[in-house]
């Protein structure tokens, strides 16, 4: 695999697992975890790698939770990710890879502040498209599309915040990939890497089923929350380091 050595394989394999466990239990948090590592180790793999990887657990997730999805909210949050889409798959055709892992790690400490302040917007139609664009614009771009809708749906129970999240993350993030592909924005390598990748999600959803035995998502959310400020400061770190150097 050129560009990527086995350690980095393994580190990235690693964190994948975590955050597609993550993900799973409780409907955010692959993109939040893994997108900054998989930056520091390989940002070419950033964002179509990870997009391919999120769309396995996600499918999992949705048909364990089927019952439980917000269609009515997710309808509407689709609604506002088409055209967000569109102009994530623009950033991604004009920022370098350098601009990229800025954006991204700007937006993870962004969530961070947001979600530990507490704001809680309520789910309204012109609430739920908003988040939707905000969702697209940032999935397409940097695989990071999840804190937008889980500040929406952060009032939902358990399973209702699993199957929305998901539900909504399995649509938008099909339609990430398709722009992304039409754009040319997607190698024959980073699709390689995925396909190698793929155990990894499934075991996170098959671990997730244990995890949420022992810890509720209160404790996973605060565990997404601390991770993706560590990864997301070490990766503003690298990047000013590389401008310096």
């Amino acid at each position: 695999m050129s560009g990527l050595t086995p350690l980095g394989f393994l580190v990235i394999a690693l964190v994948v697992l975590v955050a597609a466990a993550l993900q799973a239990s409780i409907g955010f948090g692959m993109g939040m975890l893994a997108a900054p590592v998989v930056a520091i180790v390989d940002p070419s793999l950033i964002p179509a790698t990870l997009l391919f990887l999120a769309l396995v657990v996600t499918s999992m997730t949705v048909l364990t939770e089927r019952r439980h999805v917000d269609i009515g909210g997710t309808g509407w949050a689709i609604a506002g990710r088409v055209p967000g889409t569109v102009a994530g798959a623009v950033l991604v055709a004009v920022l370098p890879e350098r601009g990229l892992a800025l954006l991204l790690a700007a937006v993870v400490l962004l969530g961070v502040v947001l979600a530990t302040l507490g704001w809680a917007p309520q789910p309204a139609r012109p609430t739920l498209v908003l988040a939707g664009a905000t969702s697209g614009l940032l999935g397409t771009a940097t695989s990071i599309g999840g804190p937008p809708m889980a500040l929406v749906w952060q009032g939902k129970s358990g399973p209702g915040l699993r199957g929305s999240m998901n539900s909504f993350g399995l649509i938008g993030g099909m339609l990430s990939i398709t722009v992304l592909l039409a754009s040319g924005a997607v190698s024959g390598e980073t699709f390689r890497v995925a396909v190698l990748l793929l155990p990894m999600p499934i075991l996170g959803f098959w671990a997730s089923r244990y995890i949420n035995r022992f810890l509720d998502p209160r404790r996973l959310r605060r565990t997404v929350i601390v991770v993706s400020c560590f990864g997301a400061v070490i990766l503003i770190g690298q990047q000013l380091a590389g401008l310096l150097g």
